[in-house]
């Protein structure tokens, strides 16, 4: 558990966050590896997890008919994946597939939000993190949904 509360307060998504918060958070996370091609969650699953990635690339896509996958975004070393545990329906946005391998710390969301109810400070700031994740990654989608379809604007 020392071992998880260490990475944990070192990764910059929890900066600054309370240690009596990092404990307690710690309790509900496990680390967790992906092989190359593995997919970590897919579009439409009940969101039940997020995860720190530590070292590797997993690739945000969606699928799109006629085309197959299109890649939103890339996450690499120090990224946070999946928000979705936060906001109901509590609905995966995206397919998340690792490009190589991938070690992570995960979370369990019930876990999570049982400690947000308990300590509604730590919800609060968990909360105003993952806005942050979210907000950037509908920017990463608008920039990518222009790359893809910007030029066909003008034909």
């Amino acid at each position: 558990m020392e071992k998880l509360e260490r990475l944990l307060a070192e990764h910059p998504f929890f900066k600054d966050l309370d240690p009596r918060y990092i404990q307690l958070i710690a309790g509900c996370a496990s680390e967790v590896t992906f092989k190359a091609g593995e997919f970590v969650f897919r579009e439409g699953d009940l969101a039940t997890h997020f995860w720190l990635i530590r070292q590797g690339k997993v690739s945000l896509e969606i699928f799109a008919p006629g085309r197959g996958p299109i890649m939103l975004e890339t996450l690499m070393d120090g990224d946070v994946m999946g928000w979705s545990w936060i906001v109901e329906p509590f609905k995966k946005q995206y397919d998340a597939r690792a490009l190589d391998l991938t070690r992570a710390i995960v979370f369990d969301a019930m876990c999570i939000r049982g400690k947000c109810e308990e300590e509604p400070k730590l919800g609060y700031e968990l909360f105003k993190r993952f806005s942050q994740i979210i907000g950037e990654r509908l920017q990463a989608t608008r920039m990518r949904l222009l790359d893809l379809y910007g030029a066909h604007a003008d034909a």
